[in-house]
């Protein structure tokens, strides 16, 4: 059970779950805002994202079955044909449910994106992946699109003449939210190819830490850790500078975490220590997804 729970990635899957949950209960109920799903719904959107985010997350295992199979421990490794079935049932999963959702809302076109996400990587693992950045890039992407979905399901359905003004509000916080994650898991799976580096490499798998070398790879991070931190900055001043306490909470929970990655980027030289950088880009993105809950404090 553990090697399928570390292919798929679970605890990635409840993190997204969660920004989901903080979205529709955090932002959503507090407000009052017409909506279109009730708890069933939205947990059967969550079902269907995380479903094509494991069968996502499969598919990058098979892609890797090459270096997979050197492991010691080889029993503990999936075939690669049990990790194609799960790939298919992840995603048949994740688009019928889409296809029910769409439905219910009265909006079948909507299944569309289920169908897209889908086949992006059927595409990615059949022509794409030998391009370099298009892996990290895809999974933000994913990240991005599990946030927004919550809106595109269950608020822009909602949408009136009446209401058209406070639904852009929140459609707008959560685009930035979206923009906030895709950003951060984009960089994470940047340090994620630098400590399997020597695996990618002897699989003949081309990533940027490959390409460039690990010490300009880590130059990149950093650099590019300043974009999240730029936006949080941005989002402050524009939104939130008028209440001490959140301005203190973001500062303290988002910024200060993003420059201390930086900070420990710069040493990062072993697996352990770009383990750690990895870990602490996830810390971020569970407490960006509670930040969301502090709205109903804040604008209420």
């Amino acid at each position: 059970m553990q090697a399928y729970l570390k292919l798929i990635k679970f605890d990635n899957l409840i993190l997204i779950a969660i920004a989901q949950l903080c979205i529709k209960y955090g932002l959503f109920e507090p407000f009052d805002i017409a909506i279109t799903l009730n708890g069933f719904g939205v947990s059967l959107l969550i079902i269907a994202t995380t479903s094509l985010v494991a069968a996502a997350n499969v598919m990058l295992y098979i892609e890797n079955k090459e270096y997979a199979i050197k492991k010691e421990n080889a029993n503990a490794i999936i075939s690669e044909k049990i990790a194609n079935r799960l790939f298919i049932i992840f995603n048949i999963i994740g688009v019928a449910i889409g296809f029910y959702l769409s439905n219910i809302i009265g909006n079948p076109k909507l299944s569309a994106l289920f169908i897209v996400v889908s086949a992006i990587f059927y595409i990615y693992a059949t022509y794409l992946k030998e391009i370099l950045v298009i892996k990290n890039v895809i999974i933000g992407l994913l990240m991005a699109l599990a946030l927004i979905s919550v809106a595109i399901f269950d608020l822009l359905p909602a949408i009136t003449d009446e209401n058209r003004a406070s639904q852009k509000v929140i459609f707008l916080i959560i685009v930035d939210y979206s923009i906030f994650a895709f950003t951060i898991v984009t960089i994470r799976e940047i340090v994620k190819d630098c400590f399997s580096v020597d695996k990618d490499h002897n699989a003949g798998i081309q990533t940027i830490p490959i390409a460039l070398g690990k010490d300009r790879t880590v130059k990149l991070i950093s650099g590019l850790t300043m974009i999240p931190i730029g936006l949080i900055i941005y989002y402050v001043y524009t939104y939130l500078f008028s209440n001490s306490i959140a301005v203190v909470l973001v500062l303290g929970f988002l910024v200060a975490p993003l420059l201390y990655f930086i900070f420990k980027s710069w040493s990062a030289e072993t697996n352990q220590d770009f383990k750690t950088l990895s870990l602490i880009l996830k810390s971020v993105l569970f407490l960006a997804s509670l930040s969301i809950l502090q709205y109903q404090f804040i604008l209420l």
